[in-house]
């Protein structure tokens, strides 16, 4: 039916169509288009409804395509291999499946939506379809599990790094990470490892950009505390392009990391980062501390000093 009635629009571009015309040509009732309606703009169409006028299509989703997938990623490393869904619950639960089946490293898991994508501390993920970068990346990196929460600032680097060289956006990280412009988050990342006995077997990048969210597409909930790159930079972007950037910069930083260790990554994100230098309230499993952000050290760890002079370290904190 939905694939009946966008062929109408198609055929009548620019032209608005009334709710009797549709449920006429549509042998339903003018409920059941307007249900029609709202089911294709949670698919990402986009409908100008007009009183007395009707619906008139001005924008179709925008959606991945394999070729251009293939085309515009590395041949080799991250992105070789593609496995492109139209809705999941979350990509992060597929990669934990191919990892456990032997996928080889740098094989990415996007969708088009995730009904229940997954952020730090058991948060959900706003994940509408055809929006934003809904991504998982899988590592088998050859180091120590103790050492996996160097990753989460190495793609964080990377990430900022992607959107600043494609548009001039004062895109900055906040620990450990964010990213957020003035304030308002635009990424989030999510790692998750599987390991035996202190034997990291592979790790899970889960990566979420809001890309091409209007302010509509958020609840009332996020309006205030989240953007898109289309809000702050007034233009739609290319998804596939931005992933390319991506995993250009992280190929980079990747290999620079297993070269030369975790001290070049580390100058990097401090240089990028938006929290050190401020007094800022961490809610840790111990309970809330407060103190000036000074630095991370050679693990990832916050330095926070507190007003009584002492450096706190934290590994894992809501900020």
């Amino acid at each position: 039916m939905e694939q009946r009635l966008l062929a109408f629009f198609t055929e009548r571009p620019n032209e608005y169509l009334s709710g009797e015309q549709l449920s006429e040509q549509l042998h339903c009732s003018r409920t059941a288009v307007w249900k029609h309606i709202t089911s294709l703009r949670e698919q990402g169409y986009i409908f100008d409804a007009v009183p007395r006028k009707g619906y008139r299509l001005v924008g179709i989703p925008d959606r991945y395509k394999m070729a251009e997938l293939l085309a515009a990623l590395p041949a080799t490393g991250a992105g070789r291999t593609i496995k492109l869904y139209d809705s999941v619950d979350s990509t992060q639960t597929i990669a934990h499946k191919l990892a456990q089946e032997g996928a080889a490293e740098g094989t990415i898991v996007l969708a088009e939506q995730q009904t229940a994508g997954r952020g730090r501390m058991g948060r959900s993920w706003h994940s509408p379809k055809g929006k934003g970068i809904w991504m998982s990346l899988l590592l088998r990196p050859r180091m120590p599990l103790q050492f996996t929460p160097q990753l989460t600032l190495l793609v964080a680097v990377a990430l900022c790094r992607a959107i600043r060289k494609l548009e001039p956006l004062p895109v900055g990280i906040k620990w450990p990470n964010d990213l957020l412009i003035e304030g308002k988050k635009i990424t989030g990342i999510l790692l998750e490892s599987s390991a035996e006995d202190e034997r990291l077997h592979y790790v899970i990048v889960g990566i979420g950009i809001s890309v091409n969210l209007e302010t509509g597409d958020y609840p009332e909930t996020l309006r205030s505390v989240a953007t898109s790159l289309r809000i702050a930079s007034g233009r739609e972007w290319s998804r596939t392009g931005l992933i390319a950037a991506f995993l250009e910069q992280f190929e980079t930083l990747y290999k620079l990391y297993h070269d030369e260790g975790f001290e070049p990554i580390r100058a990097s994100w401090e240089a990028l980062s938006v929290s050190l230098g401020k007094t800022i309230r961490a809610r840790t499993p111990k309970g809330e501390v407060e103190g000036v952000a000074e630095s991370i050290d050679e693990m990832g760890a916050l330095r926070l000093r507190t007003p009584d002079g002492k450096v706190t370290k934290l590994y894992s904190a809501e900020i």
